[in-house]
């Protein structure tokens, strides 16, 4: 079993930066898939960005590539993923959760199901 526990949500302005951040309880297996998605208020969770084991692969949705960048720490016990978000809009406000375990690969970053791991969360508010 993976625990994941994100961190680092906060509130800013349109235009600001944030970095989330989600401390594994071990390390990524080979060819898993790690990935970040958000939910908002009464909306589905929906994909953010993702990120293969070895940190060299990276997937994003659409609407953030270019400001969202998602990457990999690894430490000697566990690894950290993070998500630096930049120019950071309204409509990116939710609250973002880490998911990992994806072993079907990133043609399936996108499905919530792929992933056996999730974090609780954390929120991200952006003001206009």
């Amino acid at each position: 079993q993976v625990q994941l526990v994100e961190s680092g949500g906060g509130r800013v302005q349109t235009g600001g930066t944030l970095r989330v951040s989600c401390a594994a309880s071990g390390h990524m297996q080979n060819n898993d898939v790690a990935a970040w998605f958000r939910q908002a208020p009464g909306k589905d969770r929906e994909f953010v960005a993702a990120i293969k084991a070895g940190g060299t692969v990276v997937h994003y949705a659409d609407g953030v590539e270019g400001r969202f960048d998602i990457s990999i720490d690894t430490g000697n016990a566990a690894d950290t993923i993070n998500l630096q978000m930049n120019n950071l809009e309204p409509e990116d406000t939710g609250v973002y959760y880490c998911a990992t375990g994806n072993r079907l690969g990133l043609p399936y970053a996108d499905r919530t199901a792929a992933y056996p791991f999730w974090g609780r969360g954390t929120q991200v508010t952006v003001s206009s």
